[in-house]
């Protein structure tokens, strides 16, 4: 798991892995749930998914280009393009599905 900035964020999506960015703010209660799960998430599929943490506040350009109106949000990207978006917070369970069936989708899932 990596920490992207609005100078490294278009860097870090220049991966053969697919890339899902945690976009979130330390004042967000909501996104302090979810990081457990996301750092779960990174664990589990490492070697399979690069995870990308988007301070919003720290990167407001960064997540301006991503469209970001609500936080938390989860944004899958393969070979640099969003492929799916999950706004607001899931459950560990519902996030782990959700991420299983993207990888799926594209043919990346362990």
């Amino acid at each position: 798991m990596v920490d992207a900035t609005d100078d490294s964020f278009r860097s870090v999506l220049d991966s053969k892995l697919p890339v899902l960015v945690d976009v979130w703010a330390p004042w967000c209660g909501p996104c302090r749930m979810v990081a457990p799960a996301v750092a779960d998430t990174a664990t589990r599929l490492a070697g399979a998914l690069k995870v990308v943490k988007l301070n919003a506040d720290d990167a407001p350009a960064a997540s301006g280009s991503l469209g970001i109106q609500g936080i938390p949000t989860l944004v899958m990207f393969h070979h640099g393009q969003e492929v799916a978006r999950q706004v607001g917070a899931l459950p560990a369970a519902a996030l782990s599905s959700w991420v299983d069936g993207v990888l799926a989708e594209l043919g990346a899932g362990r």
